[in-house]
């Protein structure tokens, strides 16, 4: 029933409504006409027994012993013509004079309803036989000096139901045709004007793109807020109510109560977008895009979209490395300064010498791994960014060493050194976090990137806190952070993204209170035709 066409539900359904009210029709008119018929018998039965009561034939032999005798032909004849199904006449003593068999006549009635007859009233009652149900007439019989001598009951089968409807045959058929006809049709035409007016989807069909759409709306980054023409709230998505501060319920509400001071006359009217504006809900300070919705050639509201200015920066800055290279110059200055106050102090204690040679050190070892960093990379970005994590690690008393047999010659062909220093940075960084809440004398991170022919693995080791599986089987997922307010939970998630991007593997090895191991595989030749489940089974 689901996957019915709506055409045909429609058709069925209000063809079904036109067919159910002529049946509750059609058994109110039979059952009127069922109930005229009876008022009508039972007339015709009062008239039919005061016609027969008044026969002075009747009145006469009513007196005598066998006056059946002569008032049994008399009364089959009068029935007869009246056409009535049967007459019974009774004299006093409720002895049958007349009666349709000819075997009860003499013999004594025990009618029930019979009573009221008997004290001169004529009246109409109901009586089920089995010839059916029958209407009967009771009529008392009066001589010439207006005394009552006997009754007499006429009786009117009612016709049954089927009968009626029999009889009225042509009339319903002719009723069910037209019917048939006009309800068909005007069903047909109307389930067309709806499928027209739904954009020729089913039901079905909405409900899935409906339940699509408010998932998707509602998973977006981004807020989103609908307005119509006038400036009131229509749609209003969860991530907008958190940006915005909203609680209960605006639609309906004007946007302007929501963000005072957002101009959107221009863009309701029809004007050209307004984008990343800079607005301020609250103490937040938000990107605000405002972009008009034009249905055939009517505008008939604008989209708003909101982002957290801070959270598009920061993000920015982790995607493109800026926020490591910063972090390195920061590091690098705490460093020269401390050297700074070494020379000084070295001068003021009149070692001229002993603070030329420490500059001469100082500059020689940093040149040398500068040196060795780019000859092993052969790319500022990437050796910028270790060394930036070696002077890191100096500061939080770790060791970051780049393992000797460490070199790469090219990039994976859907790598850049973009995705290398995002992957690098970020693996680097998860390792220092590991460090915290603990105190060992040793603290080391490894940092191995090798390639041959065909794979580029990088492998980055710590003897940190390690992992506990609980933290393993989420460590990918999109907000999960174990770094509490400082983490955003999105790093390694971009990483496995961009393994998964470059049909590659992540493997993790980790132990608590012992360290962790992660090891990633990328091939450096993809075959025309090669998926991700390929690599990764090989």
């Amino acid at each position: 029933m689901k996957r019915m066409p709506i055409r045909w539900k429609i058709t069925i359904l209000s063809f079904g409504m036109v067919l159910f009210s002529l049946l509750i029709g059609g058994i109110l008119i039979v059952g009127h006409t069922v109930e005229t018929k009876e008022e009508e018998l039972g007339e015709r039965a009062l008239l039919t027994g005061q016609t027969i009561a008044s026969l002075p034939e009747i009145q006469s032999h009513l007196k005598e012993p066998r006056g059946w005798e002569n008032i049994q032909p008399l009364v089959e004849q009068m029935r007869t013509v009246y056409q009535s199904n049967y007459i019974v006449v009774l004299n006093m003593n409720r002895i049958r004079y007349s009666h349709p068999v000819e075997e009860n006549l003499g013999t004594l009635s025990s009618g029930r309803d019979e009573g009221p007859a008997f004290a001169e009233h004529s009246y109409t009652s109901k009586a089920k036989g089995e010839s059916g149900t029958a209407v009967r007439g009771f009529v008392p019989v009066m001589d010439e000096n207006h005394e009552q001598i006997g009754v007499v009951i006429v009786g009117e089968i009612l016709p049954s139901m089927r009968a009626v409807i029999w009889e009225m045959k042509n009339e319903i058929s002719l009723v069910l045709l037209l019917t048939s006809l006009f309800g068909m049709a005007g069903s047909w035409l109307l389930a067309r004007h709806l499928k027209e007016q739904m954009f020729a989807l089913e039901p079905h069909e909405i409900v899935q793109l409906y339940e699509e759409r408010t998932a998707a709306f509602e998973a977006m980054n981004e807020g989103i807020v609908t307005v119509d023409t006038a400036g009131k709230v229509t749609l209003i998505n969860q991530r907008a109510r958190s940006l915005l501060d909203v609680t209960g319920s605006p639609t309906g509400h004007s946007i302007h109560t929501i963000v005072p001071g957002l101009k959107l006359g221009h863009v309701l009217a029809g004007g050209e977008p307004v984008l990343n504006r800079e607005i301020r809900a609250g103490m937040k300070l938000l990107l605000a895009t405002c972009i008009p919705i034009k249905v055939e050639d009517r505008y008939e509201g604008a989209v708003l979209i909101f982002q957290d200015r801070t959270e598009v920066t920061r993000l920015a800055e982790e995607l493109t490395g800026v926020k490591a290279f910063v972090d390195a110059l920061r590091v690098q200055n705490h460093e020269h300064r401390n050297k700074l106050h070494t020379i000084a102090g070295m001068i003021q204690l009149e070692q001229n010498d002993a603070a030329l040679q420490y500059v001469f050190d100082a500059s020689e070892k940093q040149e040398k791994l500068s040196r060795s960093l780019l000859a092993t990379f052969q790319d500022y970005s990437i050796a910028g960014l270790l060394l930036s994590k070696i002077a890191r690690g100096k500061e939080l008393g770790i060791d970051v060493t780049v393992e000797e047999e460490s070199g790469l010659m090219v990039f994976p062909p859907l790598w850049d050194h973009h995705d290398l220093v995002l992957i690098l940075g970020n693996l680097i960084e998860n390792a220092f976090h590991s460090f915290e809440g603990i105190q060992q004398d040793e603290k080391t991170i490894r940092v191995t990137v090798i390639q041959d022919d065909e794979t580029c693995s990088i492998i980055v080791e710590d003897n940190g806190m390690g992992m506990s599986p609980s933290v393993s089987r989420q460590m990918y997922k999109k907000g999960f952070s174990t770094k509490g307010d400082h983490g955003s939970g999105i790093g390694l998630y971009l990483v496995k993204n961009l393994v998964d991007q470059a049909i590659g593997k992540i493997t993790v090895k980790s132990a608590e209170g012992q360290g962790t191991t992660i090891i990633i595989d990328v091939p450096l030749i993809i075959e025309e035709g090669q998926d991700e489940q390929t690599v990764r089974n090989a």
